[in-house]
């Protein structure tokens, strides 16, 4: 059964393809409708304000523009004729003349029920949409707050989501710890502990300009016990302080050092989407190199396993681009087959060459799909190194309950 955490997560993977679709579209004019109604807002009062735009539109002096404004508003107006209420999170409607070609005209509408509740009220009309409400929406949550150093240098960075940003790297001027020489070298050591803690100070004053206040936490690492002495002191003040989740022990303070202190901090990063993400390919990966034969890849097997009840989680890239196609031959032979966009296909009983005639997302697809024997999907990033490696090997991988005939 898909969790509540699996659900939201394809919410905001479907909103995300959409957004990036929506950005895409140009109007030739201002010709495309944003309309955003809010959770709780009454469809009589929308319905009324897109009554008055119509009439308002009738002012615009090119007869193709009005045309097409008024097209699209009477779609919006026929498409909200669908809801009995506005729906919780309320509605947002992008629609307009989207045609590339000056002189034809292509009015489409895309509606979204978003995942989180829309706050603002908006009506607009413009060369392109506008999705900065909805992008609100699909904005990474989870954001750490990472920091490796030693006595030599320091990188600050964030965890959003499942990326790394560096965001400050700093080289200090503290020397060596031995020196030759008697009394030299207790003054010698007297004058480095001023310049750690020095250093330490303007460490503690990059992690206060860098980090954002909505970090939901901070990991500090790197080599030795410059971490624990860094932690001891109060160079980045107490409200980050308490935000500090742990520390762990990583070779490097570079930026593969904050990589590998993401690595390390597992347990730390349990609630972080990155880290789920991780144990489900992980665990996907060492069915493949162990030939457990409860790790499956390529759609063909995959769907061959869900028939038989064995698939526990398909695990789908977000670039996996497979198209599933609806065919048919001239003999009459249809079927379903998923591809490639410029796949071709044969018919399988006749031999005779198959045409396309209806073709949905392979995502979407899948999905489908994978609803009716109850199995979980989840959508991998590419932002990881095991997201790459799942989308190298296609872009879809199975984790089964048992092996598979």
């Amino acid at each position: 059964m898909p969790s509540d955490e699996s659900k939201k997560k394809e919410q905001q993977f479907r909103l995300k393809k959409l957004v990036q679709e929506l950005e895409q579209k140009r109007g030739r004019h201002t010709e495309l409708i944003t309309v955003y109604i809010p959770a709780g807002a009454s469809l009589n009062d929308i319905n009324s304000i897109l009554a008055n735009e119509i009439s308002l539109t009738q002012n615009v002096k090119s007869k193709a523009v009005r045309k097409n404004v008024t097209d699209a508003l009477t779609k919006i107006v026929q498409h909200l004729k669908l809801y009995k209420k506005t729906p919780d999170h309320g509605l947002a409607i992008f629609c307009g003349n989207v045609s590339e070609t000056e002189g034809k005209t292509d009015i489409r509408l895309w509606a979204v029920e978003p995942p989180e509740p829309i706050a603002v009220k908006l009506y607009w009309c413009d060369q392109s949409f506008e999705l900065e409400p909805i992008k609100e929406q699909i904005k990474e949550k989870e954001v750490y707050g990472l920091v490796v150093l030693d006595t030599k240098e320091a990188t600050i960075g964030l965890l959003k989501g499942k990326s790394v940003q560096v965001l400050r790297h700093l080289e200090s001027i503290v020397p060596g710890k031995f020196v030759k020489g008697g009394q030299s070298a207790a003054r010698f050591t007297r004058v480095r502990e001023g310049l750690i803690n020095d250093w330490y100070k303007e460490v503690g004053e990059a992690v206060k300009s860098a980090f954002p206040q909505e970090i939901k936490g901070i990991i500090i690492g790197g080599p030795g016990m410059s971490k624990e002495d860094f932690l001891k002191g109060e160079f980045i003040g107490t409200d980050l302080k308490n935000k500090i989740l742990g520390t762990a022990d990583v070779g490097y303070t570079s930026e593969q050092g904050l990589h590998e202190l993401i690595e390390r901090s597992g347990d730390l990063l349990k609630e972080a989407s990155v880290s789920r993400e991780r144990e489900l390919v992980n665990k996907f990966l060492t069915g493949l190199q162990k030939d457990t034969g409860l790790s499956v890849y390529g759609i063909k097997s995959i769907l061959k396993a869900l028939e038989s009840g064995a698939v526990e989680t398909i695990l789908l890239s977000e670039g996996f681009d497979w198209k599933e196609f609806e065919i048919i031959c001239p003999s009459g032979h249809s079927e379903k087959r998923f591809g490639k966009e410029d796949s071709e296909f044969t018919c399988g009983i006749c031999g005779q060459k198959m045409r396309v005639i209806g073709m949905m997302d392979g995502i979407d697809a899948v999905e489908q799909i994978a609803e009716k024997y109850n199995t979980a999907v989840e959508i991998i990033s590419r932002d990881t190194r095991e997201g790459e490696q799942l989308f190298q090997l296609g872009g879809i991988g199975a984790i089964l309950r048992w092996r598979a005939g």
